[in-house]
């Protein structure tokens, strides 16, 4: 069972995504959280493995809640739901720590399958985010910049990140151990300065590395 909380300052938001995610058998909505500091309570009193986080609420926001989440010893999955697609927005949230960031106007279908999917320990981008963050190419520039560093396997790696895969995943497609994809990505984070798998894919994407 994929325990969920979700954050959102309307109530009837609150009340419409428990009854999408509520009725999938292997979703449970613990509960729910209508700002930033309540979400934090939330999430120490449930422990949820994934919040679907507002980032524009009264009092603290979405954007602060994640970065203090981010200091737990064993953080949720976050995926931001939100009407804001601007790209400052989703920047800010992937760099505070989200693992993805979705537009409330996705399909309750879309939904229920993308918080599996962010449960599972893969990416999750709204199409429109992810168009507005890969324009332009200074941004492609400084993202070649960074990754011509990495060795050979580590593009790969980075590449299977841009996929989307599972670190399970990424050894099937490059025939190694899972604990070794684990430190490959580790030691990405640390070269990429990266905050999460999510903004490594993001560099993937935009040199546009297939595995």
């Amino acid at each position: 069972m994929i325990r969920v909380l979700v954050v959102d300052d309307e109530p009837m938001v609150c009340a419409h995504l428990r009854t999408i995610l509520d009725s999938a058998p292997d979703l449970e909505v613990v509960d729910q959280a209508h700002d930033g500091a309540a979400a934090v309570e939330a999430v120490i009193r449930h422990r949820p493995d994934v919040v679907l986080m507002d980032l524009r609420m009264p009092g603290v926001d979405g954007l602060v809640a994640i970065e203090r989440l981010g200091r737990l010893s064993s953080p949720p999955v976050i995926v931001v739901l939100t009407t804001f697609d601007a790209d400052h927005y989703v920047t800010r949230a992937l760099r505070a720590g989200a693992a993805g960031f979705l537009v409330k106007s996705t399909p309750p279908e879309d939904l229920i399958g993308l918080v599996r999917v962010a449960a599972d320990g893969h990416t999750v981008l709204s199409p429109v985010a992810t168009r507005r963050l890969l324009d332009g190419a200074g941004e492609r520039e400084r993202a070649r910049a960074v990754v011509d560093g990495l060795t050979e396997r580590e593009t790969q790696v980075l590449a299977c990140l841009g996929s989307g895969m599972s670190n399970a995943q990424i050894g099937a497609r490059l025939f190694l151990a899972e604990a070794t994809v684990k430190g490959y990505v580790s030691r990405l984070m640390l070269k990429l300065a990266c905050a999460n798998r999510t903004q490594a894919g993001l560099l993937a994407q935009q040199l546009d590395l297939r595995p």
